[in-house]
């Protein structure tokens, strides 16, 4: 169930008015309504994944409260490990089990059949037919297993480091990890940022700041039915399609679309799942800061996919050894994380190899920045400058190993991409004043990112109740107007 369609509102409209109708004090009724409805929204898709969900709620909820109940230190870590392990094996099998069998395991046997001999060879290509090509179709990836998967770990490494204590009632900790607004695509929320709030849920709808709950929601979706949706259809799209016959300048118009069609798709789902939680009484972290604002890739990691960054950091970096272990070890820290956050986005050898690009660039980037010994803060304005137009380069091109991995092109797609640059005498097809208009207007949405929009929201909290709903209704009018008639899925949605 897709955010801008009209199952979505309907479905979020009768959740809204129950939430609010129901009394504070019938605690058990509001937290079982709330359940009911994350169940819902998730079965809309696959009610055997809905159960899944909530299987995987009730076990993680057993363990943390087993975790909880040992005293012996090294206990707890082997009931921790052994939960993490369990979360990480049903992430496997669901998002590795394909690309393990059909690109790893695959060709080497291939390799060693062929030779054995021509029987051998046979006799694999028959297995292959047979078994492994159903098996591997028969296999379907639920939407979120990524998004909340992190957040089972988190909650049992949490528990274990006594950082969080188990959620009062496994009720509270199936809200937690099946939240609907973030259930698809995010924000990862900490066990700490969220789960206190399912546990004492929000008792009173005047205090909800409606004002920047709408305008999160109506931006979030201008950036994505309209502005996202454009780039994909006019710049990006047909680029990565023709890229074998386009010019430089076409490459550059593609490449550029791209990131920008990323970061509004992304951070549109965000504002969206902030803002209808925000009308819901509850409140999610902020998962973007304009990241192609940042003047080295270090920076822009801090300021995109927030509660992904964090979260590497936090249960993946800083175990690995961080920053304590020397330079040389950080740097190899840097590049295993970043390794593994490739692989996080995707099982196949472009997100691996994207992955593995971004930690050696910032391996690189600290060893680099470590000799000059600068404050990238105190740096001149012209050197900042310089910077943040360098890392969205270095981001945007980056990015093209993330496109082609996602669009099915693989490294010979990113041949002909890159190679595509190297025509510069080729006329433009993709350029016109709109499509320049929109991918400028799209980059410059990101001064509405975290708090800058605040005085406006407050503004708007200020306005009576039937005006700002008033107010709202014509804008979704108008941005459903802009759009188009169909609303793709956004791009988050298959990690």
């Amino acid at each position: 169930m897709l955010f801008p369609t009209t199952a979505f509102a309907l479905f979020y409209a009768a959740v809204l008015l129950l939430w609010w109708t129901v009394p504070a004090r019938w605690s058990v009724a509001r937290k079982s309504l709330l359940l009911g409805a994350n169940l819902f929204f998730y079965a809309w898709w696959s009610w055997r994944f809905a159960l899944l969900l909530l299987a995987s709620a009730f076990l993680n909820q057993a363990f943390a409260r087993a975790i909880a109940r040992r005293d012996d230190p090294a206990s707890r870590v082997r009931l921790v490990r052994l939960g993490v392990a369990a979360n990480l094996a049903l992430l496997a099998f669901f998002k590795y089990a394909a690309f393990l069998v059909m690109d790893v395991l695959s060709p080497v046997a291939a390799a060693v059949c062929r030779a054995i001999g021509p029987e051998a060879l046979s006799a694999f290509v028959d297995f292959q037919t047979d078994r492994s090509i159903p098996f591997v179709q028969s296999i379907v990836l639920p939407i979120g297993i990524s998004f909340y998967t992190f957040q089972a770990v988190a909650y049992l490494v949490d528990v274990g480091r006594g950082v969080c204590r188990p959620a009062r009632a496994a009720i509270d900790f199936a809200n937690y990890l099946a939240f609907f607004p973030k259930l698809c695509a995010g924000p990862i929320a900490r066990p700490a940022e969220l789960l206190p709030q399912m546990e004492e849920p929000p008792r009173d709808g005047s205090r909800v700041d409606a004002g920047r709950a709408l305008w999160l929601v109506v931006f979030g979706l201008f950036k994505k039915t309209v502005l996202a949706n454009f780039l994909a259809e006019r710049l990006v799209d047909p680029f990565f399609s023709h890229a074998a016959s386009a010019g430089a300048w076409d490459a550059l118009l593609g490449a550029w679309g791209y990131s920008v069609q990323l970061y509004l798709d992304f951070s549109a789902y965000a504002d969206m799942a902030v803002g209808l939680s925000l009308l819901l009484g509850f409140a999610l972290p902020v998962n973007f800061d304009a990241p192609y604002f940042s003047s080295t890739l270090q920076e822009f990691w801090r300021r995109w996919h927030i509660s992904l960054s964090s979260w590497l950091r936090d249960y993946l970096y800083i175990p690995l050894g961080g920053s304590r272990r020397g330079p040389a070890r950080t740097q190899l820290n840097l590049f295993l994380t970043m390794l593994l956050g490739g692989l996080w986005h995707g099982a196949g050898w472009m997100f691996l190899l994207w992955g593995a690009l971004h930690g050696a660039y910032l391996a690189a980037e600290r060893r680099v920045l470590r000799r000059l010994g600068s404050d990238r803060a105190a740096a001149p304005a012209a050197s900042r400058l310089v910077g943040r137009i360098w890392t969205f380069h270095v981001a945007t091109a980056l990015w093209i190993f993330f496109r082609c991995g996602t669009g099915g092109l693989g490294l010979d797609g990113a041949r002909e991409v890159f190679g595509a640059f190297l025509r510069p005498g080729l006329p433009s097809i993709l350029f016109s004043w709109k499509a320049v208009a929109i991918l400028a207007a799209g980059f410059l949405c990101q001064f509405s990112d975290a708090a800058r929009p605040r005085a406006l929201w407050d503004r708007l909290g200020r306005l009576p109740a039937p005006a700002l709903g008033a107010l709202a209704a014509l804008a979704l009018a108008i941005v459903l107007g802009l759009g188009p008639s169909g609303v793709p899925a956004f791009i988050y949605f298959q990690f």
